[in-house]
């Protein structure tokens, strides 16, 4: 039944992002609206529900949060009233037609090992930051098992530090249960978002690595609830 739902949940996908992305190019004053709608609809299609604890910051300037899932992005995509500006892999917005749902509203796609990249990278989150946008970012920089937190690459940390962010934390818990691409199951549920206190990206501090930690004892608090 849950591979059933896995086809479904594709089938849906490719056709509301095909719309999106239309109604996007031809509304592109309100494309962060847009994309709201579209996170909350995809929710109520899959059978999800959002249970949030803490509130999003409005003096952050970027958010840090676990990877597990594609539903990820969705469920932040839902939530956040700032105008988010993803970093992807560039392989995602080479996809033909469907990379569109990156470049249309100007995200901020990444080659990953390389050093080049990371120079466009930094300069594309200040042309971003400029527009008032808020960077959503997974320092773990892949999807992991839902079971825990990698270690954290570094760019997060030298982005931060570079403009002097005020960053946040943000620890979601179980959407993997819900829609795991890799085993190809959808199910409906629960998923938590843990918004932690944000902190200030001084590089005299370990407020990364304070980060990584406690994002890391947050979910393992949560998975042992």
């Amino acid at each position: 039944m849950d591979k059933i739902r896995a086809i479904f949940t594709i089938f849906h996908m490719v056709i509301t992002v095909t719309i999106a992305i239309i109604v996007m190019y031809l509304f592109k004053s309100s494309i962060h609206k847009v994309r709201v709608l579209w996170a909350k609809m995809q929710l109520k299609l899959l059978g999800i529900r959002l249970e949030v604890k803490g509130s999003e910051s409005k003096e952050a300037d970027m958010l840090l949060i676990n990877h597990q899932s594609i539903l990820d992005i969705v469920v932040l995509e839902s939530l956040s009233y700032r105008n988010l500006a993803w970093v992807a892999k560039k392989e995602i917005g080479d996809i033909p037609w469907f990379g569109q749902i990156l470049k249309v509203p100007n995200m901020i796609m990444v080659e990953r090992e390389s050093k080049s990249s990371l120079v466009k990278l930094i300069k594309d989150v200040k042309n971003r930051l400029d527009d008032g946008r808020k960077i959503a970012i997974f320092p773990e920089g892949t999807r992991t098992d839902g079971k825990k937190i990698r270690k954290f690459k570094a760019g997060s940390k030298i982005i931060a530090q570079k403009y002097n962010l005020t960053v946040q934390p943000v620890v979601i818990v179980g959407s993997i249960d819900v829609w795991d691409s890799k085993r190809f199951i959808q199910k409906s549920g629960v998923v938590k978002v843990i918004f932690l206190d944000p902190i200030k990206a001084d590089k005299s501090t370990s407020w990364y690595e304070d980060c990584e930690e406690k994002m890391r004892k947050t979910l393992e608090e949560e998975l042992k609830n």
